[in-house]
């Protein structure tokens, strides 16, 4: 009578259990977790179609518990603890806080009084960079102006809108441009 690969696993994992129980233990560094990890493979291999010949049943079954494993461990990675879910609840809280939400309406009638106080031109080419995300090249095309005109025209705006706001607004203008601080 010949015996089919998955009855040759699944006798191998009863038969070496204690070895290989062990042998995870130490490379899991728990032997409950070896103990869970083995339970897992047992049922995997109970469901699996016939896996073919297998010429080390041994090195199989450990490769399918450290696969096992790596699965749980990329698992807990993604679950959040509790700390971190009430670290998020906390911050959606303050988020609706009605202080930072009359602040923030505040730095935005701030930020368009200074828009608004900048020439027309450096205007529609910082709202160009910054709001609509256009590209130096293009803004300069445009205007029919060099790149290096329109990175002054920004520099010029982010400074007034930084001195008008007294915050640091150093982001990048457009796309891959990016502007170091000078705080």
């Amino acid at each position: 009578m010949r015996v089919s690969g998955q009855a040759l696993l699944l006798q191998t994992l009863l038969d070496d259990y204690g070895p290989l129980r062990s042998r995870l233990a130490r490379r899991l560094g728990s032997p409950d977790a070896a103990d869970d990890v083995l339970q897992e493979a047992y049922l995997r291999l109970g469901r699996i179609e016939e896996p073919g010949a297998i010429q080390h049943p041994r090195s199989y079954l450990f490769r399918i518990a450290l696969n096992i494993a790596a699965d749980r461990r990329r698992s807990e990675a993604r679950r959040l603890d509790r700390s971190e879910v009430e670290l998020l609840l906390k911050l959606e809280h303050d988020e609706l806080d009605p202080e930072r939400v009359a602040a923030g309406r505040s730095s935005m009638r701030q930020l368009v009084q200074a828009l608004e106080q900048l020439p027309d031109r450096r205007r529609t080419i910082f709202l160009a960079a910054r709001t609509e995300g256009r590209a130096i090249s293009d803004i300069a095309a445009q205007f029919g102006i060099s790149t290096r005109m329109v990175e002054r025209e920004l520099k010029q705006a982010l400074d007034h809108c930084r001195e008008h706001l007294e915050i640091n607004l150093s982001h990048k203008f457009g796309p891959g441009h990016p502007v170091a601080s000078k705080d």
